[in-house]
């Protein structure tokens, strides 16, 4: 399936944001439309991953739809979104159907349509009950285009090959542009337009601290503003704005949902510390515990402790999600966004970054 591009003009003296990898969470959308105070006068982008292993994925996709419908929104396909409309194999979407705790929509459908999924041949006929059933949904999701093109700006939600694909962007095959893995490591760079990404959550791209705010890399004119909101346990969404002619600097804002306390005590950084990331993220447990089991982390070999319900096992190995043992620099007065209480501390961000803090809290009210 060939990428479908289309043309958009971004005018001046209207601001445009641009937002990716929603994934079903309404609730953390319109907090970040309501931080932004994002009206009719406004230009929003959505970089694809409008959907699927979110809370309301369904829900999410109608309030786009009528978000479409009364003000100036382009939206884009992301991978995810293409799981219910495209060719992805019966067998595979029955198979998938549990993951993330089955926060898909093929799961919602299923129950809104009291359909019984017991093998990978109810999937077509839930596909063409979903057809019948719900065509503006269906027809909305299957009609998104892959690329956005302005005069500044080229938008897509995993990526193209450079610079020498401007010329030729309907030729490029979808899939390639939407699901475009690690896109920053292979190499590209641009010189006529900026290219914004999703798909990728940037906290993945940096190898020393966590961080889910956007990633700008100005010599190769590409940003990844996915902020792993969904797929991250501290994860959050940005919205980018867009300047009529950009010259490197991009001011953005984020919204994450997290309750936010004032830090009463300071606590200095770590000397040393591992940032266990997915893609790196092998380990051997040493010790199961309750609340945190003893692991090896197999590439660096440093030895930490990690939720346990953070590890998992599989027929290729035992490996955790995201983790990282740092603890944040931190000042008496700083504003931090509480991620997970344990009994060792709190898992926090400031400004973004990720990290622990042993220190005492006061809540802040009205988060």
């Amino acid at each position: 399936m060939r990428a479908v591009v289309q043309n958009i003009v971004l005018p001046p003296n209207r601001r445009a944001f641009a937002v990716s990898d929603i994934h079903g969470d309404l609730d953390c959308l319109k907090g970040l439309l309501d931080k932004i105070h994002f009206s009719r006068d406004d230009i929003l982008l959505l970089l694809g991953d409008l959907v699927e292993k979110g809370p309301e994925n369904l829900e999410t996709l109608r309030f786009i739809m009528r978000l479409c419908r009364t003000h100036t929104v382009y939206p884009l396909a992301g991978n995810c979104d293409r799981l219910l409309t495209n060719h992805t194999p019966s067998e595979w979407l029955f198979q998938f159907r549990d993951h993330w705790n089955g926060q898909l929509l093929v799961n919602e459908f299923a129950r809104l349509l009291h359909f019984v999924l017991r093998g990978p041949e109810d999937i077509d006929a839930l596909r063409r009950e979903i057809q019948k059933q719900f065509p503006e949904e269906w027809a909305f999701l299957n009609g998104l285009p892959a690329i956005l093109v302005s005069r500044e700006y080229l938008f897509v939600h995993g990526g193209v090959p450079g610079e020498e694909s401007l010329s030729r962007l309907e030729e490029l095959e979808e899939h390639a542009c939407t699901k475009n893995d690690d896109f920053l490591n292979q190499g590209y760079s641009f010189q006529s337009k900026w290219c914004v990404v999703g798909h990728w959550p940037a906290t993945l791209y940096r190898e020393k601290l966590p961080s889910c705010n956007p990633l700008i890399e100005p010599r190769r004119k590409i940003i990844s503003i996915d902020g792993g909101r969904s797929v991250k346990k501290d994860g959050q969404l940005n919205a980018l704005l867009l300047p009529p002619k950009p010259d490197g600097q991009f001011p953005f804002v984020s919204f994450d949902g997290f309750p936010q306390a004032e830090a009463l005590d300071f606590q200095p950084p770590s000397e040393t510390w591992v940032n266990i990331r997915y893609g790196d993220n092998a380990v051997e447990v040493l010790h199961w515990g309750g609340e945190f089991s003893t692991c090896r982390h197999r590439s660096s070999g440093a030895v930490l402790e990690v939720p346990t319900q953070d590890i998992w096992q599989s027929h290729r190995g035992t490996f955790c999600e995201d983790f990282t043992d740092y603890a944040l620099p931190v000042q008496p007065g700083d504003r931090l966004c509480v991620v997970a209480e344990t009994s060792r501390g709190y898992l926090v961000k400031k400004d973004g970054a990720g990290g622990w803090y042993t220190g005492r809290l006061s809540p802040l009210e009205g988060t």
